[in-house]
């Protein structure tokens, strides 16, 4: 598909997880995006229109969607990583239908 350019302009997202606020959460989600980048893919983060991302106390960024664990708590997906997951997938979504128009 790379060869052929067959992923060139078309849309991608990232997420990750890990155990701690300090997993690297952000260093994998941008490690992630360059091969994309490097097949021509056009990589859809989220904005800080979604005032989650301002107020988390466990996963989400700008770059994509993560969740945090924790190490012993075992913690489920918080009430804010579920917003900024559910934001992040509705924009890509939208972006998706616009630019197949």
């Amino acid at each position: 598909m790379w060869v052929e350019g067959a992923l060139e302009g078309k849309l991608a997202g990232v997420f990750t997880s890990s155990a701690s606020m300090h997993g690297g959460n952000e260093s994998t989600l941008l490690s992630m995006q360059l091969p994309l980048q490097h097949m021509g893919m056009i990589l859809v983060g989220i904005p800080y229109s979604v005032t989650e991302l301002s107020k988390t106390v466990s996963g989400g960024t700008p770059y994509g969607s993560s969740h945090v664990r924790g190490h012993e708590e075992k913690k489920g997906v918080s009430g804010d990583e579920k917003k900024i997951c559910i934001a992040h997938g509705k924009r890509l979504a939208k972006l998706c239908l616009q630019i197949t128009k």
